[in-house]
């Protein structure tokens, strides 16, 4: 078995155009190809509308590919339905962005968090004892199971969805913006229990998120996504510390470095030309190693910097 828990090649997912059928389709995500491996977090980055949701839910089967390979665990998902896709649903998991929309609201918390395992028919016995160990691996006491969600705060309803994802025991996690609906300090809290998390369970983890912040506290590796592709991958030393890609950068900017009101963004000039050099490049570039494991969006006659003349296509 390879290390990579999960992989993608080629991956495309097309939708009608909102703006009605002369336009045709869109692709939400286009031609995307990466891998996720064990005890890694992968951090996916970008503005809305980039395909970062749509990406992960790929990935996880809840939408269908138009085109491209998922593999999970060295098996194709390619084909997969029904009772074989169900099968492999308890490894596969998700973390909604929005605690409350994400919970049954009829159901108390106990049930909520054993929903998968009795969906798998798993005895009452086994259940109980797996919330129990779930509970205390999230940081919730047990008086909390005879709750409901409206009576839970935001980072009690975000950890009881976190609970639920792992009760399962998966190996692959996608946690879809699961900080940006919780206040400042309940994000700092939720952020401390992956990072534990992770170093406790051994998963691979692709944290989606539009904060860049967010990302740096929590990724291993981070993916740059834009207009529905990759535009930049390698590891968060590198994306954050010499980033290539003129969006990679575009993002970057806007984080504020200092105290002062100025160092809240970047100058206007700045910014401009920073969208120059994205329109240039175009979107269709392919990735290209600049250093390695690191890859950019860069088309070979572009190359002015000095690092670029030893580029080498990536197959």
């Amino acid at each position: 078995m390879t290390a990579d828990v999960i992989s993608a090649k080629g991956l495309v997912k097309r939708f009608a155009s909102p703006w009605g059928t002369r336009a045709g389709m869109i692709n939400a995500v286009d031609g995307v190809s990466l891998k996720v491996e064990k005890g890694e977090t992968l951090g996916l980055v970008g503005e809305s509308g980039s395909g970062k949701s749509t990406l992960g839910r790929l990935l996880l089967r809840l939408l269908e590919p138009d085109e491209g390979e998922i593999v999970f665990e060295d098996r194709s998902l390619r084909g997969l339905s029904g009772r074989s896709l169900r099968r492999l649903r308890p490894r596969m998991q998700i973390v909604f962005q929005n605690p409350y929309s994400a919970l049954n609201p009829r159901m108390r918390v106990e049930e909520i968090i054993a929903f998968n395992l009795q969906a798998a028919r798993v005895s009452g016995t086994e259940r109980r004892k797996r919330v129990a160990e779930v509970l205390k691996l999230v940081g919730l006491d047990r008086d909390i199971l005879t709750r409901h969600p409206h009576q839970l705060s935001g980072g009690q309803a975000q950890r009881v969805g976190i609970a639920r994802a792992l009760v399962s025991a998966p190996s692959f996690l996608v946690a879809d913006e699961p900080v940006s609906a919780l206040d400042l300090s309940v994000q700092a809290e939720i952020l401390n229990l992956f990072g534990d998390l992770q170093e406790r369970l051994d998963l691979a983890c692709m944290f989606i998120s539009h904060n860049l912040q967010v990302v740096r506290h929590v990724a291993h590796r981070v993916a740059v996504m834009y207009a529905g592709r990759i535009v930049e991958l390698g590891s968060r030393e590198a994306i954050y510390e010499h980033p290539q890609h003129p969006y990679t950068r575009l993002l970057l900017s806007a984080i504020p470095t200092g105290d002062r009101v100025e160092d809240a963004a970047p100058s206007r000039s700045r910014r401009t030309q920073l969208k120059d050099e994205l329109r240039a490049l175009g979107v269709d570039a392919p990735l290209r190693e600049v250093e390695p494991g690191h890859l950019v969006a860069m088309p070979a006659s572009s190359s002015s910097d000095a690092r670029l003349d030893r580029v080498s296509a990536v197959s």
